[in-house]
């Protein structure tokens, strides 16, 4: 295994990578209504924290809009496959998850192998794990998604 893929053993947050297109986007979300009626601060945290690339520089392990993630809770060891979505495109089916819901705030820019650890509602954490990434728009040449 490469070792940028692997755990960050420190203890502190995974490093992360965003698209300039992405991040973009995803400002002029948090300033709409509807992120009003979201907690997004942990999501605003992960911006600016975020090296910011062009999109045709994102190395194509790194997770960005609208790619599909598996991934693992490490607390309950429960996989799952979803792409992650803006807003609009999520269909409750939990196989498209929002960036503004808090597991799509916590895959955002991570790598393959990443694990962070992340709030959830009701005071609860979880630590996620990034097993596979299937399909990334920018490794797949659609840079104008």
């Amino acid at each position: 295994m490469n070792e940028r893929h692997l755990p960050n053993p420190s203890g502190l947050p995974p490093p992360l990578i965003v698209s300039r297109l992405d991040c973009d986007r995803l400002d002029a979300l948090l300033e709409t209504p509807l992120a009003a009626g979201h907690d997004t601060q942990d999501l605003r945290r992960e911006l600016d924290r975020a090296e910011i690339v062009e999109p045709a520089q994102i190395p194509s392990d790194v997770i960005t809009m609208n790619s599909v993630i598996r991934f693992v809770d490490e607390d309950s060891g429960a996989e799952r496959e979803v792409t992650l979505v803006y807003p609009r495109d999520a269909d409750g089916s939990g196989e498209r998850v929002s960036i503004l819901a808090p597991v799509g705030s916590a895959l955002l820019g991570l790598r393959v192998g990443a694990s962070i650890a992340w709030p959830l509602p009701g005071g609860r954490s979880t630590r996620l794990r990034v097993l596979t990434l299937s399909y990334q728009p920018e490794a797949a040449g659609d840079l104008h998604r």
